[in-house]
């Protein structure tokens, strides 16, 4: 069993933490994403959920736009394009699955 306490876990700006990664399963990734910083349009090869640990974020997607407060949780599908951005300093838990996804270039298939 691995147990993680997040809201006492540190992570440093630009040095995502990850927390778990199983192959063929999922990834946890821990961040921190201060006032005002993006991450700019992209999209991940697996779904995607953010649950906000603190702070508010800016979501953006090609169907809509959202805020997210402290304790949301955000899905995404796989190949779904978005922008995110702090409105306040942010911590985000960042899970992935599977791990990795159908077109990832890491996978071998």
């Amino acid at each position: 069993m691995d147990v993680w306490q997040l809201d006492s876990e540190t992570v440093e700006t630009h040095a995502p933490q990850v927390l778990r990664s199983d192959p063929g399963a999922n990834r946890v990734i821990l961040l921190a994403l201060p006032a005002g910083e993006q991450l700019q349009d992209h999209q991940v090869h697996e779904h995607a959920l953010v649950l906000l640990l603190d702070g508010e974020l800016l979501i953006r997607s090609s169907e809509a736009e959202h805020r997210l407060e402290r304790h949301g949780l955000l899905h995404f599908e796989p190949g779904e394009r978005h922008e995110v951005e702090a409105v306040t300093d942010s911590r985000l838990l960042l899970c992935l699955a599977p791990w990795p996804g159908e077109g990832h270039p890491s996978r071998t298939d």
